[in-house]
């Protein structure tokens, strides 16, 4: 048994050896060609002839063509335009002529006649010149006004979105009349009252009007009530242009000293706004041309920085004019708009004055276009016998026949004519005028 196991290993050994010689020139070749290739693949190929001079040319980089930077779009210059009027005084005539049959009231009819310019302004102002202190107190006129509630109704309807309110005829209806026309404006959104405050807390906020992207600071204040004095109640609640004597017991007013607070609220408004409009109530009554105060104060304000000023309280027109300031500042300045409606009987009561101010936006801000700015001259037209109101025409339309008819006549024994009230128009307002044509025009 241990011989057969002995052949049986040496056979199989010899057989091994047999196959091993035979098919060794195979896998050694095949154990060749693996080792060329990796060295192939470790070292890098030497190139030679045309290969060489292939290898030594830069590469060829993909041409990437350059985004073009887009070209911004050139800014594109607007327009913003204001227009005023006077004052909204609503003698007991105007008053009597809102009743209707059904024994309701309505205003909307005092403001119809200048819709087309309502229609064409950004910012358009009414002065306020009479309370309305709540039509349960009766109606009555001058001296302590109180008008009817639907007066606002028919100023916001036409389109009115700025009122100024603090007048020398505020607080004809004591504290709680200015009380009770806040409340009456705070239900008329679309209209930004000024002048006056129920929370004497916002005395000193800016009212602001923004406009196409612009911001418009809209400040109003009065000479005082007509005492001479400001009431303690009232301190606060209305805008106070003079200011008050020092160590005055009664707040007497010093009527020849622009109060320092307005010039803090205009340089205040100046950081605040693009255009600050200042609206004062000031001047003499019936006299057509400023006052040294008015023109000490306004020269004032201009420093300050108020861009424009629009003034009322005189009853009848007074010119306008650009007011320099020593520190180089300009101001458009309206001394006096006049009334809007009246049943007044001075015959210069009749004309009046609608600011038309553009101001001109580019991309460099906002400033008054002058070539486009100035003043449309309006006659005031009422009946008398009883006194109501008839119309307001742009002296324009105005004719000798209406002018025939006008209560004025008998009411104020005035001879009112065309030719008087063109006079008047071209000494007061002379190169502002502008005709109606003009304000209209597309």
């Amino acid at each position: 048994m241990r011989k057969l196991l002995i052949i049986f290993t040496v056979s199989l050994a010899a057989t091994l050896l047999c196959g091993a010689i035979i098919t060794y020139p195979m896998w050694s070749g095949l154990l060749k060609s693996h080792e060329t290739v990796a060295e192939t693949s470790a070292q890098p190929e030497e190139p030679d002839g045309t290969d060489a001079v292939k290898a030594e040319e830069p590469a060829v980089k993909p041409v990437v063509e350059a985004i073009p930077t887009p070209t911004p779009e050139p800014f594109e210059e607007y327009d913003i335009t204001l227009m005023a009027v006077g004052d909204d005084l609503l003698h007991l005539g105007l008053v009597n002529s809102g009743k209707q049959p059904d024994g309701t009231l309505n205003y909307d009819f005092l403001y119809e006649d200048i819709a087309p310019y309502l229609d064409k302004s950004d910012i358009s102002i009414i002065n306020q010149e009479t309370i309305m202190a709540g039509n349960q107190l009766g109606f009555s006129g001058f001296p302590y006004f109180n008008s009817p509630v639907e007066v606002a109704d028919a100023i916001e309807k036409a389109g009115f979105n700025v009122v100024l309110q603090s007048t020398n005829h505020t607080i004809d209806q004591g504290l709680d009349g200015l009380l009770n026309v806040c409340k009456v404006w705070d239900e008329h959104p679309n209209v930004l009252m000024v002048g006056i405050h129920e929370d004497t807390a916002d005395a000193r906020d800016i009212p602001i009007m923004e406009i196409k992207d612009k911001k418009f600071a809209i400040l109003n204040y009065t000479y005082g009530p007509n005492l001479g004095a400001v009431p303690s109640d009232i301190i606060g609640h209305m805008n106070i242009l003079c200011k008050i004597k020092e160590g005055s017991n009664y707040n007497e007013l010093d009527l020849t000293t622009l109060d320092p607070a307005v010039i803090e609220d205009i340089e205040k408004a100046e950081t605040m706004a693009d255009i600050v409009i200042v609206c004062p109530h000031w001047g003499t009554e019936y006299a057509t041309e400023p006052s040294s105060y008015q023109i000490k104060w306004a020269k004032q304000m201009t420093e300050a920085g108020a861009d424009v000023i629009i003034g009322a309280h005189p009853h009848v027109p007074e010119p306008v004019e650009w007011i320099s300031a020593p520190n180089g500042n300009r101001c458009l300045c309206y001394y006096s708009l006049g009334n809007y409606v009246s049943t007044g009987q001075e015959g210069k009561s009749m004309l009046e004055g609608m600011a038309w101010v553009v101001f001109h936006v580019t991309e460099d801000g906002v400033a008054v276009d002058e070539n486009r700015t100035g003043v449309l001259p309006l006659v005031m037209q009422y009946l008398s016998g009883p006194l109501r109101f008839e119309g307001v025409y742009a002296l324009d339309d105005y004719t000798d026949e209406l002018a025939s008819k006008h209560g004025i006549r008998s009411w104020g024994g005035v001879n009112l004519t065309v030719e008087k009230l063109r006079t008047w128009s071209s000494e007061i307002f002379g190169e502002w005028t502008l005709s109606k044509e003009y304000v209209l025009e597309d």
